[in-house]
């Protein structure tokens, strides 16, 4: 599948696979600006780019691993790119630590995983009954 993108500015760089497509599901998403995210901070991160996902797909946002070690995560996670979406992508970062994060130009801050999805219509029906029911949150216990 090809995703249409476009650069906001000649230094930033497209969303690349670290291990190439055949290995890794996430591209990395760079930081356009040096950033300071202070702790506890939620900061929305510019990165330079807008995308045409293709109709049936969705970009998802997610948190890269690494940063998420450090306590900087994506803060909607996964935050979606609908398909007819066509304003710059920008990541949601929160700080969970109680020190600064430096960002520098260009560091890679989350993964786009670009999924199929599939439309739905809502039907109003009397539901199936299931073993759980309408069991939440521990109904199944904590062993």
């Amino acid at each position: 599948m090809t995703v249409k993108v476009r650069k906001l500015r000649d230094n930033v760089q497209l969303p690349q696979y670290a291990h190439g497509a055949s290995e890794d599901a996430g591209m990395d998403l760079r930081c356009l600006e040096d950033e300071v995210l202070n702790p506890g901070q939620i900061q929305v991160i510019s990165t330079g780019l807008t995308v045409e996902i293709p109709t049936g797909f969705m970009g998802e946002v997610r948190s890269r691993s690494g940063l998420a070690c450090e306590g900087i995560v994506v803060n909607n996670s996964p935050g979606t790119i609908d398909p007819g979406y066509r304003g710059e992508v920008k990541v949601i970062l929160y700080n969970q630590t109680p020190f600064p994060k430096f960002l520098k130009r260009g560091e890679r801050i989350a993964q786009l995983v670009v999924v199929a999805y599939e439309a739905v219509e809502w039907e109003e029906a009397e539901l199936s009954s299931t073993t759980r029911g309408a069991g939440g949150q521990g109904s199944t216990g904590v062993s």
